[in-house]
């Protein structure tokens, strides 16, 4: 028999970094959150690992020292076709490189000195609403209550068949692959290699190490006898690549994988549930927002979400509203990285695209700020 526990304001399902930015906004308020995620802090995660410096003053105004963790800042950019032909542009706003295995235990940590509460190494089983209140279910045979339910459980999950939430299908299914390397390469660049079927990105985080991060279509994987393979015989077509996989020193034993990672229109609010980050849509890892995009809407619906709780606003106007603040700040940037990502990642349209952006560099800076935000302001 499953026992039930305190009433919260809040039930945040999925500790990633919009969950966490949402806790903590939250908390800050004056609101009792628990937070609920299937691992234990620190834990390492597929991403990029670049972070754009318009959620650089908000991040450290909650108590985050960048620097003082080592964070490597970023002020340039690289982009190579299939066949290696180069580009290089300066990153205007500029960010700063740091893995998630420390950023979101940093977090955490601000997180449970705000008296945040957390449910580690837990799964959820089941949701439900009655008339104002939520009841969540995990399979540690417990019911915690919430007026609020956030999802932040990331990119594809579990909990959306739980909660039968379709999302739609799109033609051509990825996998993303995460790697942690020691190399000789300058702290300041970050660089987009493109390959037959995606493209990689390499960039410094803490301790001297760099994130070394790709997607690709599915299809390459299925074609090869797994992945050390499919690097060999694909990734290596790319001379920048190749040099970076034969001279790199890879730190996992093995590398951090996801599949099924799509980028189509996912639903804002289901079922009263408002969703944060990856889990609300989900911008192609080429555009390098994707980090900043989850943080900022982690904040922004916690604002919302405050205005409900001290009753300024009904629950009807805090999703319309969510949505549409969404919409304003979200919805052009991901269908600009969907469009982008047309380009690269085929050896014909990329070789014309960095080609077209050599001949034309004022338009590169323009790119990148299409997919990018403005600083945050808080």
């Amino acid at each position: 028999m499953k026992s039930i526990l305190n009433m919260y304001d809040v039930i945040v399902i999925g500790g990633g970094l919009g969950g966490l930015t949402a806790a903590i906004e939250l908390a800050r308020n004056g609101f009792k959150v628990i937070v609920i995620e299937k691992h234990v802090y620190p834990f390492h995660k597929v991403c990029g690992e670049y972070i754009s410096n318009e959620v650089r003053p908000y991040l450290e105004n909650i108590g985050l020292d960048i620097d003082g963790l080592g964070a490597a800042r970023i002020s340039r950019f690289q982009l190579t076709s299939t066949a290696g032909t180069v580009l290089n542009a300066p990153l205007n706003m500029g960010g700063f490189g740091i893995s998630r295995y420390t950023l979101d235990y940093e977090l955490y940590k601000i997180a449970l000195a705000l008296k945040v509460d957390f449910e580690l190494n837990t799964s959820i089983e089941s949701t439900q609403q009655i008339n104002d209140t939520f009841f969540v279910d995990t399979n540690t045979n417990k019911t915690f209550q919430a007026r609020i339910v956030i999802g932040s459980y990331g990119k594809r999950a579990k909990v959306d068949r739980i909660i039968k939430r379709q999302i739609p299908k799109q033609a051509t299914t990825y996998m993303g692959v995460k790697y942690h390397i020691s190399i000789d390469f300058p702290k300041d660049l970050i660089a987009l290699h493109n390959f037959k079927g995606g493209y990689c990105g390499i960039s410094a985080i803490e301790n001297n190490c760099y994130c070394l991060c790709y997607l690709t279509e599915t299809a390459n994987l299925k074609a090869k006898n797994g992945i050390k393979e499919m690097e060999e015989d694909i990734l290596f077509r790319n001379p920048f690549l190749k040099q970076i996989f034969t001279t790199a020193a890879f730190l996992f034993k093995k590398p951090e994988v996801i599949n099924e990672v799509v980028f189509v229109t996912k639903s804002r609010v289901h079922d009263h549930m408002i969703m944060v980050g990856d889990t609300a849509g989900l911008i192609t890892p080429l555009a390098g927002n994707g980090m900043s995009i989850a943080i900022r809407s982690g904040f922004l619906a916690a604002k919302l979400i405050a205005d409900f709780l001290y009753a300024h606003i009904s629950r009807n106007q805090l999703e319309k509203n969510y949505v549409s603040v969404w919409n304003h700040n979200f919805k052009n940037q991901l269908w600009r990285g969907r469009q982008l990502q047309k380009l690269f990642g085929k050896e014909k349209t990329s070789e014309m695209a960095v080609n077209f952006l050599n001949h034309v560099p004022v338009l590169m800076p323009l790119i990148i700020r299409s997919t990018h935000g403005k600083v945050l302001q808080f």
